[in-house]
């Protein structure tokens, strides 16, 4: 697929990084430092990847060596401060080591997405405020009408440096739209940070924040930056922010304010310069009205809005997504070719989804472990029959899960708030889309699925006469059957009719 240079001293982490970038089908190229790394021509590969402690001072050696590739930086141990130095100077992705694998292959593939010029400048020389780019969401995947309309809200919200508030079930993907909104704004080339408010502790948060000098607190043995001023000039993405206790938000409402903060345990402000979005699956309308959630923060949260749509709400885009992250799946557990059959399909399409894309991807993961063949039937999925909607044939619109159905309720709209996304229409259920080329496989797969249950069920204590009988066909066509599928044939146990 792609060319990549590694530039890596360690045998044992090279071995390490060949084998992830191969199995996703990549080819690689070592160096064992810069010197020998620029005789190889970096630029001309499709990525580089290199160790911090190789590649210079804030990394910029290796950043001008390999223009126009981008640039991934590896560190051991890692450093907040080398961090910001290395992105603000045009890397790709720090991360640090030992790093988790399937964040090692996402930010493989967001590099990779990226978009490419040989006649721009090299980073050392980039002015540090210009145009956002305007390329594809990388990740962001769907047709309806609701994700055209958050594309387009994308769109015209990333080049305006307001602060955004993205709204959504847990799952939908609300980070993918600050990364989006990110990429596409002037502040590319610098920092995006990335916090969820409702993982780190409430005695923690202020602290994580915001920052703390030494001695401010027990155990506070050195002064530490906060990830506000870790994003500065950059942009900050607060998840869950519903869950930030009422402290830490009157902190932060000073922030979008003034563009200050003050570190715990500090006397003096510090300027920041920093771009925010927020995320939520509450209602922080209603939690302001309980006290829950400041009014004032409300409002400067949000001056545009994105709402993202459920995946029970997009029509035919689930099967959309489930392909893609199909491929994936499978070529992670080196299983490649798998194919949904079509009454999984038809399952997938007219299941409630509560967990939306993550419970997708969970779903999916099951189904390519537990197949027996590389056709994933509906059982494997292992998808919970509360949650299957049903359609309205009068309305043709989805109704609630058949386990869940409570009476309609009736209720004034909540006003929508300046700058908010447009209203959805709900996409109305139809049946899953047949498989392009189906294999006669797949088109008889409710029968081969019948078959094998109860060839498996029964074969111990029936013949093979008896089974074909049972079966309504010859026993040529059981044993053909048996090899096609793989289920092999028990031996007759002593003392019982031969078949």
């Amino acid at each position: 697929m792609a060319r990549i240079l590694i530039i890596e001293k360690e045998g044992a982490t090279r071995t390490a990084l060949q084998h992830l970038l191969e199995r996703d089908g990549h080819g690689v190229v070592h160096a064992n430092g810069l010197e020998d790394a620029c005789r190889q021509k970096p630029g001309e590969f499709a990525l580089v990847i290199c160790d911090v402690a190789l590649a210079g001072e804030h990394a910029k050696p290796v950043l001008e060596a390999s223009h126009p590739a981008p640039v991934i930086l590896l560190a051991d141990p890692p450093s907040l401060h080398g961090a910001i130095a290395c992105l603000k100077a045009g890397a790709a992705d720090y991360l640090p080591r030992p790093f988790d694998q399937e964040a090692f292959a996402r930010s493989v593939r967001e590099a990779l997405a990226l978009p490419r010029n040989d006649d721009a400048p090299s980073p050392s020389s980039r002015p540090s405020s210009h145009s956002g780019a305007t390329g594809s969401q990388v990740e962001m995947i769907g047709h309806c009408r609701a994700m055209q309309q958050v594309y387009t809200r994308i769109r015209k919200v990333a080049p305006a440096d307001v602060t955004v508030l993205v709204l959504g079930e847990s799952g939908t993907g609300k980070e993918l739209v600050a990364r989006a909104i990110h990429r596409q704004s002037g502040r590319h080339q610098a920092p995006l940070i990335c916090v969820n408010c409702a993982a780190i502790p409430e005695t923690l948060i202020e602290s994580e924040l915001f920052g703390h000098e030494k001695g401010a607190f027990t155990g506070a043995t050195n002064s530490r930056t906060g990830l506000i001023e870790a994003a500065d000039g950059g942009t900050l993405f607060l998840d869950e922010i519903g869950e930030l206790p009422l402290d830490a938000q009157a902190r932060l409402l000073r922030v979008l304010q003034e563009g200050e903060i003050r570190r715990v345990g500090a006397i003096e402000t510090r300027h920041v310069d920093v771009r925010l979005i927020a995320a939520t699956h509450r209602d922080l309308h209603r939690l302001s009205a309980t006290g829950e959630f400041r009014l004032d923060l409300y409002y400067r949260l949000n001056v545009m809005e994105i709402d993202l749509p459920a995946l029970r709400e997009r029509g035919d885009d689930v099967l959309e997504l489930a392909e893609h992250l199909l491929k994936g799946i499978a070529r992670r557990h080196a299983r490649e070719g798998m194919r949904l059959s079509q009454r999984a399909r038809q399952e997938i399409h007219q299941y409630g989804w509560p967990g939306n894309v993550r419970e997708l991807e969970n779903a999916l993961e099951r189904g390519v472990i537990l197949a027996d063949r590389r056709i994933i039937a509906p059982e494997d999925l292992g998808l919970r029959a509360e949650h299957v909607l049903r359609s309205d044939t009068a309305g043709g619109r989805p109704q609630e899960p058949l386990a869940h159905q409570p009476p309609p309720v009736t209720s004034a709209p909540r006003p929508q708030a300046e700058g908010a996304s447009p209203a959805r229409e709900t996409a109305p259920p139809r049946p899953a889309p047949p498989l392009a080329n189906p294999t006669p496989e797949e088109e008889d797969l409710s029968l081969e699925d019948y078959f094998q249950h109860f060839v498996l069920e029964h074969q111990d204590h029936m013949s093979e006469t008896e089974l074909a009988r049972r079966l309504g066909i010859s026993r040529k066509n059981l044993w053909e059957r048996r090899q096609r599928l793989g289920i092999p044939r028990k031996k007759a146990r002593r003392g019982s009719a031969t078949s």
